[in-house]
Parts: C-alpha cells; sequence; structure tokens
C-alpha cells in the first residue's frame, strides 16, 4: 500500500460526521419521496449517492445540508442539526446548475458567502483568492460568467462551496450536463480538493462510471420511495489517476456497482 493510499484508508475509517436514523420526507402534495433512510457516514469518506431518477438522491442531499426538512426520523452532522454546525459555514453545496449572479465578477461570485457572513471584502480577499486558485482560476477574477465555458462556471461554484473552508462538501450531479473530457478533468480536480482539505464528500450522480471512479463507497438507492438497499466498500488505487479508470479493479468495481444498481427494479414499492 503506497502512503497515499494508507492516508486515504485511515480517514475512511474516520470519526463519524453525518448520521441518518429512520428518516422520512413527505412533501405537501403527498408525494413520498424518502421513507426510513438509515445511514452512517465517517469523516473523510468520499460517497456517492447512486440510483435511478426520482429515488430521493438529491432530496437526501438537500436534507443533510439543512436545505430541506425532515418529515420523520433525525439526521446529524457532527452531532447538531443540519445547518446549526457553526452558523452552517461546515457545509458547502454545488448544484446541478453553476447558479453564478450573471452580473457579478467570479470575484463577486465567489464572495458572496463570506459577505451573507457579514465578511468585508478586504478581509475576504486573500480566501477568495485562494479557492480561486484551489479551482485554477486565478487569470479569471475578473471575468464575467457570460465569458466562462459550462466547465468553467462549474469551477466557480466548487470554488464558491469552498471559499467558507467548510469540513462537509455536498455535489448535486455537478457534472452532469458537461461533456466527457470535461467531466474527466473535473472529477480529477474534486479528488485532488477532497485529499488536499481533508473533505468529506457526498456526491450525487447517474453514472456507474463516476461513482466508481470517485468514491471510497457508493450508496444505492431504490425508487418510490427512495431508500439506501446497498453500500459498496470500493477498493482501488488513491489517489485515483486516469490509470485507475483503464485497471482490471475499475472494472471489476463498475461490475459489481451495475448488477447492484439492477436489483434496485426488485425493491420498487408499487403502492407509493
Amino acid at each position: 500500500m503506497t502512503a497515499e493510499a494508507a492516508v486515504s484508508a485511515d480517514r475512511v475509517r474516520g470519526p463519524e460526521m453525518i448520521r441518518m436514523a429512520g428518516v422520512h420526507k413527505q412533501f405537501a402534495n403527498g408525494t413520498v419521496a424518502v421513507r426510513d433512510m438509515n445511514l452512517t457516514i465517517r469523516q473523510g469518506e468520499f460517497i456517492s449517492f447512486l440510483g435511478p431518477s426520482g429515488c430521493g438522491k438529491s432530496t437526501a442531499l438537500k436534507m443533510i445540508a439543512g436545505l430541506l426538512s425532515v418529515s420523520a426520523g433525525e439526521i446529524t452532522v457532527n452531532g447538531h442539526r443540519p445547518g446549526e454546525q457553526t452558523g452552517g459555514q461546515d457545509t458547502g453545496f454545488v448544484f446541478q446548475e453553476a447558479t453564478l449572479m450573471p452580473w457579478a465578477t467570479v470575484f463577486d461570485n465567489v464572495f458572496l458567502p463570506l459577505r451573507l457572513g457579514g465578511m468585508r471584502r478586504r478581509e475576504a480577499r486573500d480566501r477568495v483568492e485562494e479557492a480561486l486558485a484551489s479551482v485554477g482560476l486565478t487569470r479569471f477574477a475578473r471575468a464575467y460568467p457570460r465569458e466562462l465555458s459550462g466547465g468553467m462556471k462549474m469551477r466557480v461554484s466548487i470554488a464558491r462551496a469552498l471559499v467558507t473552508r467548510p469540513r462537509l462538501l455536498l455535489m448535486d450531479e455537478p457534472f452532469a450536463a458537461l461533456d466527457e473530457m470535461t467531466r474527466f478533468k473535473l472529477n480529477n480536480d474534486v479528488l485532488k480538493l477532497w485529499e488536499r482539505h481533508g473533505l468529506t464528500v457526498i456526491f450525487v450522480t447517474h453514472s456507474v462510471f463516476e461513482s466508481v471512479y470517485l468514491s471510497s463507497r457508493v450508496v444505492i438507492m431504490a425508487a418510490r420511495p427512495g431508500r439506501v438497499v446497498s453500500e459498496i466498500d470500493l477498493a482501488g488505487d488513491h489517489p485515483r489517476t486516469d490509470r485507475y479508470r483503464n485497471s482490471p479493479a475499475y472494472a471489476e468495481n463498475c461490475r459489481v456497482v451495475s448488477a447492484a444498481l439492477e436489483e434496485t427494479l426488485d425493491h420498487v414499492d408499487i403502492d407509493h
């Protein structure tokens, strides 16, 4: 085992960070999005939520972030209810769309969460520049979103999530709309950020291949209503590189995860 692999293994065995116990989410229209979801995530893990459309992956992510309330059951993040830990600054969220302010520069888009937290621009400059450097956008601080490619806009969104220096990074299908080459590059960038900053990451995806490449553990969810039906720990080289994509271990992990995903069809509840 390499030194890097040993570090990654130690992190996966870290203390409990998130616990979901009997979590249930029903919307006002009667739709049950999540039912009896139970999951424990440890500090330093890279978790992917994988499952068919409508299985509650994004709903579960938003409940962990405190963006949606829980109808029943309990979620704790570092022993607190979601959104309560240090004013919510421990958690960064990257949405499916970059959701940038078109009238603001890249710098000001990344500065936004610090400004909302009461920090002055002068005080925040070093942190914004650090976040931009971490995603390779130092030279674009004065650019506007209309001047950026789709991949660059998503990098800005990631920098904005990192500027608060969170311990938990939640990513809701951030690369689904991007071309394959850009997606591969951003996958590698996210893994580097995970290692460099000691993050815990939860990543929502529809892609078996993406989940296997990124994750230390894949959590497979079944639809109607959403709940965990399988958890797969993944062996593989750390840090992950393009060499892993071409390895027998990657191919075997993809096969195992694909088979588990197919089995979710047996868990559909036709009464909901």
